[in-house]
């Protein structure tokens, strides 16, 4: 796959921007679908309330928030995250959320992915992003496999829903298996 470097924050179908006001509509949708709040977080899945949403995705000094669209609609269908950033250490924690069921499966997540690290490696100068995914959330390992990130360790029983334990999966990728793995050259030129 060889990402367009002609605009940081768009990729084919997708773009990363602030949050916007009307966003807290549709998010208010996420928050019903118990799947999205299950795989988007270990914690209770408890939605948010429309008060919650609108302070949700301030860009910090240790956060870097996008919401993700399509071009075509302007649809926002998620969000990506770099938190928990040590510019020190020139690495970072991802997390990604696609709210919608029918957004799902689209390959949106892969391509936002990808969209995301190229902004972390070649924008945040980032070396490492780390994540952590729950094991029983497959379509999303897959999706962080096929974009480069591996399994580098793994918290046994670490989450508990519907009376069955989880282990919690920590991944991560450096920024020259990323390069390698979309034939970009560390100059960040195209292959």
């Amino acid at each position: 796959m060889t990402l367009t470097t002609d605009n940081l924050f768009y990729s084919k179908r997708l773009k990363m921007t602030p949050p916007r006001s009307e966003d807290v509509q549709t998010m208010l949708q996420w928050n019903e679908d118990p799947e999205y709040l299950r795989n988007v977080d270990t914690d209770l899945a408890i939605p948010y309330s429309e008060k919650q949403l609108e302070d949700e995705g301030e860009t910090k000094n240790k956060e870097v928030y996008f919401r993700l669209r399509t071009h075509e609609e302007d649809t926002l269908i998620g969000f990506v995250v770099i938190h928990g950033i040590e510019w020190n250490n020139r690495c970072g924690q991802l997390a990604i959320g696609i709210g919608l069921a029918k957004h799902r499966n689209k390959g949106y997540g892969t391509e936002a992915l990808n969209l995301i690290l190229r902004y972390a490696f070649h924008e945040m100068n980032l070396d490492r992003v780390g994540l952590d995914v729950i094991a029983y959330n497959a379509k999303a390992i897959r999706s962080y496999e096929k974009v480069g990130f591996q399994l580098e360790g793994r918290a046994r029983s670490a989450v508990y829903r519907d009376g069955k334990r989880y282990d919690r999966l920590m991944m991560g990728i450096l920024r020259p298996e990323w390069e390698i793995h979309n034939h970009i050259h560390t100059e960040g030129e195209q292959a």
